[in-house]
C-alpha cells in the first residue's frame, strides 16, 4: 500500500488514493494535519525512544554512537523512558506551553535539514528526529486504514532551507530518505511540493492550461510554472510539462518571526540604548525568535551567552527589558513568542487590532499590535515572495493562464493581494490550502507505484 506524505515545516499530513481520489487520513484525534512538533524529557530521549519502543536501529556507526551516548546520559539522569514520554503534534505543543523549561521541544525540524557545516553526530540526531516523527505518523495512518503502508512519495521544496545550494538539497533529501527507510517505508520517491499541488489542481481541468503554482508553506515558498491538462495525467515523465521553478527559504514561519521581532522584541530591549548611547545589539533580540535558524538558536541559548546578557542588563538604560530577555533565555520562550506573533497574524487578517498578555515572572506583559504595524513587519518577506513569482515567470518565458495558490500561508490576505498584483489580469484560484500538496503527492504515488 502507498501514501503521499507531506512532511511539512508547520504540519504533516498523509493521503492514500481510494478509487482514484485522494483521501487524507486523520493523524491526531480527528485532524488531518499534525503540527510538526516533538516534545521529550531530554534531547537524548529521541534516539533511545526509537530503539527502545520502536525497535528502530541506527544505520551506521555514528548512529550507534549517538544511541549509546543518549542511553548513558538518560541513565545518569535517572530517566526510565516510557513510550508515552515522547509526544507529537498538539500534545507536544500543549506540554511545551505548560512547562517550557522542563523538557526538550522542537518545532519544524525540516527547517534545519539543509544547514551546512553540521557534524556527523548532528546529522545523525536530525535523522532520529525525523524518523521518530515519521514512525509515529506511519503508525497512526496504518491504524486508520487497517493496512501496512510500505511505499510513499514524500514532498520536498524546490530548495530546502540552507546556504549550500544543491549541497543543502542533497543533504536534506538524504536525511528524509534515510529516516523514512528506518521508519519502515520500502520504496521512497520524492516530488516537488508545488508540482504536487499542481497535480491536484490538474485533476479539475478539462482542457490544457499553463498554471503558475505558488505554494507558500511554513518554511519555504515555491513557485512552479507548469503545462497541465488531461493529456499529462498518468504520465510518469512530466519533465516536458515543467517550464520553470523558483524557491526560497521564506514562508509562514518567517512571517511570524518578523512580526515577533518587530512588534514583540521592543518589550525585551530591541531599539533601547546602553549607557554608552549605543543601541542594544540586534542579534541578541533576533536570535531568540529565529526558530528556523539552528545557529541563531544555539548562539542565544549557549551557556556562554548568559554572561553577555547579564552584562548587557547592567549597561542598559532600561534594565527591566533585559530582565525579560533573561527570562526568555532561562525559560526557552523563543517558540512561545513566535507562537503569540502567529496568533496576532491570524487575528489581524479579520480585525484591525490584536491584544494579548504574556505571562512572565515579573507579571503579565500586555501586548498590542494593529494591522498597520503587522503590514510593516511583513514587508520584507512579502517582497521576497513577489520576487520568486516574477522569477518563475521570467524563467518560463510566458505568462500563465491561471495562478493556483496553496499552502497554509496562502490564506493571508496580505500575500494573496501581493501575488495577484504581479499579474493583475490573470485569475487567481485556490484549492485546499493545507491539503493540496498531500493530495497531489498521493496522485503521484498512484503513478509511481501502479
Amino acid at each position: 500500500m502507498f501514501i503521499g506524505f507531506d512532511y511539512g515545516t508547520s504540519n504533516c499530513s498523509v493521503a492514500l488514493l481510494q478509487e482514484g481520489a485522494p483521501r487524507l487520513l486523520p493523524l491526531e484525534n480527528d485532524s488531518f494535519y499534525l503540527p510538526s512538533t516533538l516534545a521529550a524529557p531530554t534531547r537524548e530521549s529521541v534516539s533511545e525512544y526509537l530503539f527502545r519502543h520502536h525497535q528502530i536501529q541506527p544505520l551506521d556507526a555514528v548512529g550507534q554512537q549517538v544511541l549509546r551516548r543518549a542511553m548513558a546520559l538518560n541513565r545518569e539522569e535517572g530517566i526510565e523512558l516510557q513510550a508515552e514520554d515522547v509526544l507529537f503534534g498538539q500534545a507536544a505543543l500543549a506540554l511545551y506551553l505548560a512547562h517550557p523549561q522542563d523538557l526538550y521541544y522542537v518545532k519544524s525540524p525540516k527547517s534545519f535539514l539543509g544547514a551546512m557545516g553540521l557534524h556527523a553526530v548532528q546529522l545523525s540526531f536530525f535523522e532520529d528526529l525525523v524518523c521518530a516523527m515519521m514512525a509515529n505518523i506511519k503508525q497512526q495512518a496504518e491504524r486508520v486504514c487497517g493496512q501496512t503502508i510500505e511505499d510513499t512519495v514524500i514532498g520536498r521544496p524546490v530548495n530546502f532551507q540552507g546556504r549550500g545550494g544543491e549541497d543543502s538539497n542533497r543533504q536534506a533529501e538524504n536525511i528524509l530518505r534515510r529516516a523514512a527507510s528506518r521508519a519502515g517505508f520500502r520504496h521512497i520517491e520524492f516530488q516537488f511540493e508545488p508540482v504536487a499541488a499542481g497535480l491536484e489542481y490538474e485533476a479539475t481541468l478539462t482542457e490544457p492550461q499553463t498554471v503558475l503554482v505558488v505554494d507558500i508553506g511554513g518554511g519555504t515558498t515555491d513557485c512552479s510554472l507548469l503545462q497541465m491538462g488531461p493529456q499529462w495525467r498518468q504520465q510518469s515523465d512530466r519533465s516536458g510539462s515543467l517550464l520553470a521553478h523558483s524557491g526560497q527559504r521564506v514562508g509562514g514561519n518567517d512571517l511570524d518571526i518578523h512580526l515577533a521581532f518587530r512588534q514583540l522584541m521592543p518589550h525585551f530591549g530591541l531599539g533601547s540604548l546602553l549607557d554608552s548611547g549605543l543601541e542594544m545589539p540586534m542579534k541578541q533580540l533576533w536570535n531568540p525568535v529565529a526558530i528556523n535558524d539552528l545557529a541563531a538558536q544555539n548562539d542565544f541559548y549557549a551557556q556562554r551567552n548568559l554572561a553577555e546578557l547579564r552584562q548587557l542588563q547592567k549597561e542598559a538604560q532600561e534594565p527591566h527589558k533585559l530582565a525579560r530577555l533573561l527570562q526568555v533565555y532561562h525559560d526557552s520562550l523563543g517558540y512561545h513568542l513566535v507562537r503569540r506573533a502567529e496568533e496576532a497574524k491570524i487575528a489581524l487578517s479579520r480585525q484591525p487590532q490584536f491584544h494579548t498578555e504574556l505571562a512572565l515572572e515579573s507579571g503579565p506583559l500586555p501586548l498590542d499590535i494593529n494591522n498597520a504595524e503587522m503590514l510593516l513587519a511583513l514587508e520584507e518577506p512579502k517582497q521576497q515572495i513577489i520576487k520568486l513569482v516574477r522569477e518563475a515567470i521570467e524563467q518560463g518565458g510566458c505568462q500563465p493562464d491561471v495562478i493556483f495558490m496553496t499552502g497554509g500561508s496562502a490564506r493571508s490576505p496580505v500575500l494573496r493581494q501581493a501575488v495577484a498584483a504581479v499579474l493583475p489580469q490573470v485569475p487567481l484560484v485556490s484549492g485546499n490550502d493545507f491539503g493540496s500538496v498531500t493530495a497531489g503527492l498521493s496522485r503521484w504515488a498512484g503513478v509511481c507505484f501502479k
